[in-house]
């Protein structure tokens, strides 16, 4: 058994998170850190935990912890651990968008490795230190990996994504409450969304040439999910290309092609990424869907420390979608 302290446990992510530590057989949580909710009881933040935990939120840290998992808003991973010291033998997985960037990576003393297994798993086996990927960057990647490793995508990529409102955290805001959100749909940040960064330099990490991202995501008017679709040009069969994704995902523990038009109840409260193609005349269309909350943070923060620990790749993460 190890370890294991998560600060942040109040959002969504961090309830994610909780539930799926409390469930894994080889993990031992040992502390849930929060500055808002110290002394009170995890239930009182994620009712669905009653009576599967008597823990309670914890405003002290425990620095020798095995692993420590950083659920914390975009920016403030980075304050934390300049204030915050652990143990040299202690594995940090940030679930934030502060370490992802290659510039980024190195941050005192310690190396981020880019925390997508489909991607980076040998390397991700011997790191200290995980930057988790984004929601949807996990999604966007690993539709276009196989294409990008092949050299297949010197063309522009077309982009279109809707997520759930969790994706926007827990905290209230103008486009995420129940009046707004609901019977609703709409656009934001286009071509520009932050996630684009970590898209390109894995993409191009290939070492092949990656046309320009046009990249427009959309907020949906449901709680958890992301599907995405990507089509660019392609000059092979269908077929050429399904073999291609097959071959890439081979040894993938959570991703599959699928000969099915993808929805999202498949995905949602899983670990996985489904992907689906679709020839029309000179383009394909990738289109590819995961829980944002999961697969998109807490899952594969979870698949991450699998990994690190020398764990089963999907210890405590056989999940099963509910599409009824």
């Amino acid at each position: 058994m190890i370890k294991a302290g998560i600060i942040g446990g109040s959002g969504y992510t961090g309830g994610e998170l909780i539930r799926l530590l409390l469930n894994h057989p080889q993990t031992e949580i040992d502390f849930v850190y929060s500055t808002t909710r110290a002394g009170k009881p995890i239930t009182s933040a994620h009712q669905d935990l009653l009576g599967q935990t008597e823990l309670k939120f914890t405003g002290e840290v425990n620095p020798e912890v095995d692993v420590v998992f950083l659920c914390l808003g975009h920016g403030n991973s980075t304050s934390f651990l300049k204030e915050n010291t652990f143990g040299e033998n202690t594995k940090v997985i940030d679930l934030s968008n502060d370490f992802r960037l290659q510039n980024d990576a190195d941050f005192d003393g310690k190396h981020f490795v880019y925390g997508l297994p489909e991607l980076n798993r040998a390397e991700i086996q011997s790191a200290n230190s995980i930057a988790n990927p984004g929601c949807f960057a996990t999604a966007i990647q690993l539709g276009l990996f196989p294409l990008a490793k092949a050299g297949l995508l010197n063309d522009g990529v077309h982009i279109n994504a809707v997520t759930g409102s969790t994706g926007a955290g827990v905290g209230l805001s103008a486009t995420s409450h129940f009046s707004w959100r609901n019977n609703n749909v709409s656009w934001y940040k286009p071509f520009t969304h932050q996630h684009l960064g970590e898209i390109g330099e894995s993409l191009g990490s290939f070492g092949n040439s990656v046309g320009k991202l046009f990249f427009l995501p959309n907020r949906g008017n449901f709680t958890r999910g992301i599907l995405a679709t990507a089509y660019t040009k392609y000059n092979g069969t269908l077929e050429e290309a399904k073999e291609l994704y097959n071959a890439f995902y081979t040894d993938a523990a959570f991703t599959h092609l699928s000969d099915e038009a993808l929805h999202l109840k498949q995905v949602v409260n899983t670990n996985q990424c489904h992907i689906h193609l679709h020839k029309h005349d000179d383009l394909l269309l990738i289109t590819s869907a995961i829980d944002n909350l999961l697969k998109g943070a807490s899952g594969q923060a979870v698949q991450n420390m699998n990994l690190m620990f020398g764990f089963p790749e999907t210890e405590g993460l056989l999940l099963k979608a509910g599409v009824f």
